[in-house]
């Protein structure tokens, strides 16, 4: 472990910011729920305020404020099961041992032995100005190694700056470098200290690539996580801030359009168009090979038993979500961008409309300065650059494509289909 210089996120500390902050939210907890007793719960918050400039929400409102932030997170299209996330409270973990427990106990409660749950777990808060006793600085749990060469990079190359980081701390990584090397996790503490958390890969389960009418598919030796959970997210409502890695269900075009097949990333459309034998003159070879891709992602995911969701079926649930917001009387947040990404069409009813662009509370964001870590940023810690800032909701509009990809999982419970 090393010391890193991690400041607080800038965050308004002071008892009246989070009186009004607490109030407002125990004001649409009590009011959207119907949950009676809000003047003697507001006493009671108001009172511990005062005494200790801090409150400690009731496991209701926690949960409440956990499914509301997933409701109110525009760049996600798969909003509609909201009220199904499964709120894991785990406030008590302060320890990078815990938390390496925890994110474990996670993994396995979302991966469900492939029917994917939607999981979020909030841990311990950050207090006043401090940082949180504990948070996971990876994106993901389950992220590949970059491995640089004179040919290029052996593995993922959006891990560049995480896999140097983990090589920094100590980690030593295989004795044999690969494309799909599992990094270590990276724990950050409040005094500045960053953890190696070495995972159990019998806990991460991944997918290999495969085709039903292409087997030479296979011999590329793809594979991708069987969960998307963005781990160093980080729950606010009410004036607080809680390190809270959330999961939802990968939607097959993140892995196939983005993931495998940007340039950035694994480059593997020269491969899928040579293996497809496509004419350099069809000018529709590379949209070809992308469906192939597409397709390999689906079935491989479908064959294994783990649950996956697609771009048709998520939009017009999106739709439906939209319209039970509306009568609600709630306004649909949320970044046309992100919810109509590539393959969406115009005939998807997500496309022809747009949404609030704001970001109400309670709300689910990236840690700025988890990101700054991970993304190259030159003083690991400082003021994030402009792109890192682009990276955190709701400025989704300006990111560069290559800064999107795994920000927000597509949440698809077992058993509903989207159709």
């Amino acid at each position: 472990m090393t010391a890193v210089t991690i400041p607080p996120q800038p965050v308004d500390t002071t008892n009246d910011s989070l009186l009004v902050h607490a109030h407002d939210f125990l004001r649409q907890w009590h009011d959207e729920t119907g949950t009676p007793g809000f003047t003697r719960r507001w006493r009671d918050v108001r009172a511990d305020i005062t005494a200790t400039g801090t409150w400690h929400p009731t496991y209701d409102e926690l949960a409440y404020a956990a499914r509301v932030a997933w409701r109110n997170s525009g760049r996600c299209i798969g909003r509609l099961r909201w009220p199904s996330l499964i709120v894991r409270d785990r406030r008590h973990t302060t320890t990078v041992e815990e938390a390496g427990r925890e994110l474990t106990a996670h993994l396995d409660e979302a991966t469900n032995g492939g029917r994917v749950r939607s999981v979020i777990t909030v841990l311990a808060p950050a207090a006043a100005a401090a940082a949180p006793p504990v948070r996971v600085v990876n994106p993901q749990p389950a992220r590949y190694a970059a491995w640089p060469t004179g040919d290029g990079i052996v593995g993922d190359p959006a891990n560049l700056t995480l896999t140097s980081l983990a090589l920094h701390l100590g980690w030593p990584g295989p004795a044999r470098r690969g494309p799909f090397d599992l990094l270590p996790w990276i724990a950050a503490t409040a005094d500045g200290q960053l953890h190696l958390l070495p995972p159990d890969p019998a806990h991460i389960r991944e997918v290999p690539i495969h085709h039903p009418d292409h087997p030479w598919i296979a011999d590329l030796g793809l594979r991708w996580p069987a969960v998307p959970v963005i781990s160093n997210m980080a729950l606010t409502f009410g004036g607080l801030r809680f390190p809270a890695p959330f999961s939802g269900t990968f939607m097959a075009s993140e892995i196939a359009t983005r993931n495998l097949a940007d340039e950035h990333r694994y480059h593997q459309l020269p491969a899928i168009i040579a293996g497809l034998g496509l004419d350099d003159r069809d000018r529709l070879r590379a949209d070809k090979a992308l469906l192939t891709l597409h397709e390999a992602v689906l079935h491989s995911f479908e064959s294994a038993g783990v649950s996956i969701t697609d771009h048709h079926r998520e939009s017009r649930a999106f739709a439906r979500f939209a319209q039970h917001e509306e009568a609600a009387g709630r306004v649909v947040v949320g970044d046309w961008s992100w919810l109509n990404s590539y393959p969406m069409t115009p005939q998807d009813p997500s496309w022809n409309r747009y949404y609030n662009t704001g970001q109400p509370t309670p709300a689910l964001l990236p840690d700025p300065y988890c990101l700054a870590l991970t993304a190259g940023h030159p003083k690991p810690g400082h003021e994030p650059s402009p792109r890192q800032h682009a990276d955190v909701p709701p400025a989704a509009a300006a990111t560069p494509n290559h800064a999107r990809e795994d920000t927000c999982p597509h949440a698809h419970p077992p058993g509903i289909t989207g159709d």
